[in-house]
Formats: structure tokens, C-alpha cells, sequence
């Protein structure tokens, strides 16, 4: 089977090689998966350069998100062959591969009427935002949420789920295309950000009171910034730091606004409360067969794309999720 693989350590185009490796043999309590589609993610970069929390040894395949079709499981497996899923395949074995084999724990079912493009796009980025929006702000009816990159994969899923809800969403992007994505996913008002100040829109929005929940993958000013927009008693959601810089919050501000500033670890909430992951993963698929949701699809690239792709995903040329047609035949 074709696999990429990570053999040095530098950027995508440098790191990456399409090798031509053994399928996977399936060990007793794994799934056998012929692998369809696989979304990218940042730090699937980040691994690639040697700069994720994660080093796994050379060579290794990236990939945390596929979704194919179940090709063999244990008899008495919760999995059918043919059945369509999504998977969450660990390295150093990932999900850029034709083939993948992983523990039954790590697949979950998905509804037919869901493209496999929208399956691979789902899972990381949905249950994160729907995590941190739920579990760790408690958003309610009425809140107004603002949420930055907007347009990103994370970002677009926090918009929808919190419009779900009946959040009044206030979204931040870069440039008046991703602006328009974000209007285009519901959000009551979009903001570029290199065009104008969101601190004074938001304020101006909410009469002056601020933003109640802060959704923030991207750290850096866009965090400093945002103390000051924050409501009374408000939550500022640490996702994650796309800006680069790790900012610092002084605590006495924090005290005088009495805001809560909130870690957001969704892979570790995943591991240490799998039946209430597997739940959401239900929740969400419900909200996808009703409508409240849809994974935004950037684009689908060939298989032999990966680098060239997780390029631009790493230049922000894009937005929502880069998926990858893997293909091939079983």
C-alpha cells in the first residue's frame, strides 16, 4: 500500500515520501480500514518539523483523521464490513495511509447520508469546539459568543454549534473572503480583522458590555486583545495558539472583571472520559442529520497532494477543513 511517511524532520515538502509499504495486519480487537478520505490538520506540520508535543521516532505517518470502510473486525464486533466510519488512527501508524488498522475503541460510526469527506473533517474539530462551548463555558441561549479564525476548522464548527444553541456569534477572520465564510455559516457578525479593531465592533455590538464566552485558537495578540472585550463574569476559552506567541494574562485583571480564563484540552478529556466523548460523537451526529451542522470542506486534494496541501494549510490559504481523496483500489 502507499503510505506517506516523515523521513527527516523539516517542512512537509521536505519531510514527507510516498513509500510503498506492507498493509497493515489486523490484530485481534482492531478494525481493518480502507481508507477513503483524511483531513490535515496544523500540527500534523507541527510533526513534521519536530515541533509538536509529540516525537515519534523515524520513519513515522502522520494523519489523526481518516474515514473509509470497515474491510475486517472481530467476529462479534460492533463494526460490519463495508460499513462506513471514521477513525482516529495513532501514531506512529497514521491515517495518511491507503490502509489503516486500529483499535475498535478508536472507530465510530457515522451516518450514510454523511460524505466520507465530511466523516474525515468531523471528529477533531466538532468535538473540540463542542467540548469547549459545552463542558468547559456552559453556553446558554442568549449569550454572545466571539469566535476568532472564524473560518478555520475549529473556528467554523464553534460558529455553528454556537448558533445551534442560540448564541448571538460575533466572528473574527482575516480578509473579506474568510469574512464571507463566516457570514455564510450564521454568524450575526463578522469582523476582518486586518481591516478593523474587533475590540471596538464588539464592544459597540453588546452596548459595551463585551463578549460572554471567547473562543480563542489562536493566542498570541488576539488573546491579549481580547481581555478587553470580555464581559462581566465572561469565559475566554484557550484552544489553542495558532498565533505562535504564548500569551500571559496579569491576574489582578482577571480578579477586577472577574472573567475566567479556561484551558480547553479536548485530547485529554477524550482519554479520561471516553464514554462521554462517545456521546458527544452521537450528539453531533444528530445535529448533522438535522441540519444544525455540516463540516466546511476547503477543498478535496489527490492523495500524492499531502505536502503540497498541508503547505497551504500552513501559509492560511485556506479555510474549514483540507481533506485528502486517498483512494485506491482494496
Amino acid at each position: 500500500m502507499r503510505a506517506w511517511q516523515v523521513k527527516e524532520l523539516a517542512d512537509p515538502a521536505q519531510a514527507l515520501a510516498l513509500e510503498e509499504l506492507e498493509k497493515p495486519e489486523r490484530e485481534e480487537g482492531q478494525v481493518l480500514i480502507k481508507t477513503q478520505t483524511a483531513a490535515l490538520n496544523f500540527f500534523d506540520i507541527l510533526l513534521c518539523q519536530g515541533k509538536y508535543q509529540e516525537k515519534p521516532p523515524l520513519p513515522f505517518t502522520p494523519g489523526a483523521e481518516i474515514a473509509g470502510t470497515v474491510e475486517a473486525a472481530d467476529s462479534g464486533s460492533d463494526f460490519q464490513v463495508g460499513q462506513k466510519v471514521l477513525a482516529r488512527p495513532a501514531l506512529p501508524n497514521g491515517g495518511f495511509a491507503e490502509w489503516v488498522s486500529v483499535p475498535e475503541a478508536s472507530v465510530f460510526r457515522v451516518p450514510e447520508s454523511m460524505s466520507f469527506q465530511e466523516a474525515a473533517a468531523m471528529y477533531i474539530t466538532y468535538q473540540t469546539a463542542c467540548y469547549a462551548l459545552h463542558d468547559r463555558a456552559n453556553i446558554k441561549t442568549g449569550d454572545v459568543l466571539l469566535v476568532h479564525a472564524g473560518s478555520g476548522g475549529v473556528g467554523s464548527a464553534a460558529i455553528q454549534l454556537g448558533k445551534a444553541v442560540g448564541a448571538r456569534v460575533i466572528a473574527t477572520a482575516g480578509g473579506p473572503e474568510k469574512v464571507q465564510v463566516c457570514k455564510d455559516l450564521g454568524a450575526d457578525v463578522a469582523i476582518d480583522y486586518k481591516a478593523e479593531d474587533f475590540v471596538d465592533t464588539v464592544k459597540k455590538e453588546t452596548d459595551g458590555r463585551g463578549a460572554d464566552i471567547i473562543f480563542d485558537p489562536v493566542g498570541s495578540d488576539t488573546f491579549d486583545r481580547s481581555r478587553k472585550c470580555i464581559n462581566f463574569a465572561g469565559r475566554i476559552l484557550v484552544v489553542g495558539f495558532a498565533g505562535g506567541r504564548i500569551p500571559e494574562a496579569p491576574t489582578n485583571h482577571a480578579l477586577v472583571k472577574n472573567y475566567s480564563i479556561v484551558g480547553v484540552h479536548w485530547g485529554y478529556f477524550a482519554k479520561l472520559y471516553e464514554d462521554e466523548m462517545i456521546r458527544m460523537h452521537h450528539t453531533l451526529c444528530d445535529m448533522y442529520e438535522a441540519g444544525e451542522i455540516k463540516p466546511l470542506i476547503y477543498d478535496e486534494f489527490p492523495f500524492e497532494e499531502v505536502p503540497h496541501a498541508l503547505d497551504l494549510l500552513g501559509d492560511r490559504k485556506t479555510y474549514g477543513k483540507v481533506v485528502v481523496d486517498v483512494g485506491g483500489e482494496a
